[in-house]
């Protein structure tokens, strides 16, 4: 939409996220925007689609891992066609981001930074200033063909081990000293913040790290991500109750209850080698 005077009006954002902080963190993140006016949300797939459709705002914030209608599922209900421009927010490992490089849509890896989301939020900018063209139609056309098993499986890839291995021991500073926590000895591993709390039996020490390097430094054949913010370790889990809505709940030793993601059940099932 354009002012009578030829510029372009203020941006009507739209955030589509399943958790409440992260669309409450990219929701402050554009209030520093200038050119951003107006700023809707929506906490699922479905309510997105009905909203795009109807409102068809300037710029899309689209979660990639939703229950139900996820990233992927929007954008083919939508149809590339209708589809405003997108920013994906992804918890993907960089399997899925090379994808997204390759088709040249913009992605934020959680976490990010301010700067990060500066240069998403710039390149909508320059790509709104170009006008919607044909490439850009393209592009969205090819990721969902991407998508839809022209190439591997994220989540389901078992990376190659770093050089030198996985690391065995994980080094935590506190209360001036340095802890040596085995890495047999975790239970599992909860994303807080800008910390990693490590849960170890009675020992709950935070790390100063993102849940993604943890789960990098990790053998996947031990570590599974149960949730964007949780990864376990597969010997603690006792069993799996099912849930509201056709969910899970994955139920460790010591009877922490933890819940299973709908997008996280591949992996799991893939890791047990059983599907339930």
């Amino acid at each position: 939409m354009r002012e009578g005077n030829g510029e372009q009006a203020g941006w009507r954002v739209l955030v589509v996220d399943d958790e409440p902080l992260a669309r409450d963190n990219v929701k402050h993140l554009l209030a520093r925007a200038p050119d951003v006016t107006d700023v809707r949300e929506c906490e699922g797939g479905r309510e997105a689609v009905e909203v795009i459709l109807r409102d068809r705002p300037d710029l899309v914030f689209l979660d990639v891992q939703m229950p139900e209608v996820d990233g992927f599922g929007v954008l083919r209900e939508v149809g590339p066609e209708r589809m405003p421009p997108v920013i994906f927010v992804t918890a993907f490992d960089r399997y899925a981001v090379k994808a997204f490089e390759a088709n040249a849509l913009d992605y934020l890896l959680k976490p990010f930074g301010d700067r990060r989301f500066e240069e998403a939020l710039e390149r909508a900018r320059r790509q709104r200033a170009q006008g919607r063209d044909k490439a850009l139609l393209e592009r969205l056309s090819a990721l969902l063909d991407l998508h839809r098993g022209h190439a591997p499986e994220p989540e389901r890839t078992v990376p190659a081990p770093p050089e030198g291995g996985y690391i065995e021991r994980i080094a935590v500073k506190t209360n001036g000293k340095v802890l040596l926590l085995p890495v047999h000895e975790l239970d599992w591993c909860e994303a807080e913040g800008n910390y990693v709390v490590l849960h170890a039996g009675s020992r709950s020490p935070m790390l100063r790290e993102t849940l993604n390097q943890v789960e990098q430094w990790l053998d996947p054949r031990r570590f599974v991500r149960v949730h964007r913010s949780t990864l376990v370790n597969v010997e603690r889990i006792r069993e799996l109750e099912p849930d509201v809505d056709k969910g899970w709940v994955v139920v460790l030793r010591d009877n922490t209850r933890l819940r299973l993601s709908p997008g996280r059940k591949a992996a799991v099932e893939a890791l047990l080698r059983q599907s339930f």
